[in-house]
């Protein structure tokens, strides 16, 4: 197995948005926001070589929607992907699976494109299964009018019709193995049944964290965003996370941290805090 980690573009959001209840005063020194009180964040995918797969996780925001859409979240280098894919050695056409953490736009836009002509859509990565699970699916496909905004028909529907989806069976809180060495955390509280990759990779434990712990300031508690649906619900999964990743020494890999690609965690008096910051590839070379 290797594994490589790949950013698909930076953007902003709304800090306050980005850390629920927590004052600015307070979240604003570890991500510091601009005059428009946005913060810059990275949408960071994993690309796993593994038993003749090519394994992508998440993909990042794609291109199709409008201006308009886009201008809200000043989004920069998301046209480099194929290109670092392409440094890898590796094509578009070489994902055998792309694995959704969950729908939201800025985890799974980049699975569809634009077809030749613009006239429809059709997947980005045409030899690849796409995997989601099913009460996922159906909580995207028939949205609350809170997630709406983030659940983008264009992103979604295109995906079943292709034939190329299929779902993970979610059994508890851990899924069964989906691939050698990798299976998947399930978790409830930013959305339904969001689903965070567990990869045994050279001896040690990687949590793809997605949207559980955005940041490394999203560690404490509290910290939690106000896209979350379940807050109280979050928090309780959180903490849970935290302390089994402490005693097993996990690796949290961040998708959204534009500064901490990884780090480890360890107990203080004050609760879990962060141990160690890295580079995903600096750790494991």
């Amino acid at each position: 197995m290797k594994i490589h980690s790949i950013n698909t573009g930076n953007f902003k959001l709304d800090g306050g948005a980005m850390f629920g209840v927590v004052p600015k005063s307070i979240w604003n020194r570890t991500n510091p926001a601009d005059q428009n009180n946005l913060c810059d964040w990275a949408m960071r995918s994993l690309i796993i070589e593994q038993d003749n797969r090519l394994i992508l996780i998440d993909t990042g925001i794609g291109d199709k929607q409008d201006d308009k859409f886009f201008s809200h979240f000043h989004l920069s280098e998301t046209d480099l992907f194929e290109q670092k894919l392409n440094k890898l050695g590796y094509s578009k056409s070489d994902i055998t699976d792309v694995f959704l953490t969950h729908l939201h736009f800025d985890h799974c836009g980049g699975a569809i494109q634009w077809n030749k002509n613009r006239t429809g859509f059709e997947p980005a990565f045409k030899n690849a299964i796409y995997w989601s699970n099913e009460k996922h699916w159906d909580w995207a496909t028939k949205p609350n009018p809170r997630e709406k905004a983030s659940f983008l028909t264009e992103n979604i529907l295109p995906i079943q019709e292709s034939g190329q989806l299929k779902f993970i069976e979610r059994t508890g809180e851990l899924s069964s193995q989906i691939f050698n060495n990798i299976d998947a955390i399930f978790v409830d509280g930013h959305t339904e049944s969001m689903m965070l990759p567990k990869i045994n990779y050279k001896g040690k434990t990687v949590v793809f964290m997605a949207d559980l712990l955005p940041s490394v300031g999203h560690l404490p508690l509290p910290y939690i965003m106000g896209y979350d649906t379940r807050p109280l619900v979050t928090m309780t999964e959180k903490e849970k996370f935290l302390e089994v990743a402490v005693n097993n020494k996990y690796i949290l890999f961040f998708e959204h941290d534009n500064v901490n690609e990884c780090c480890t965690v360890k107990y203080t008096d004050k609760g879990v805090r962060l141990d160690e910051t890295f580079l995903f590839e600096d750790f494991f070379n």
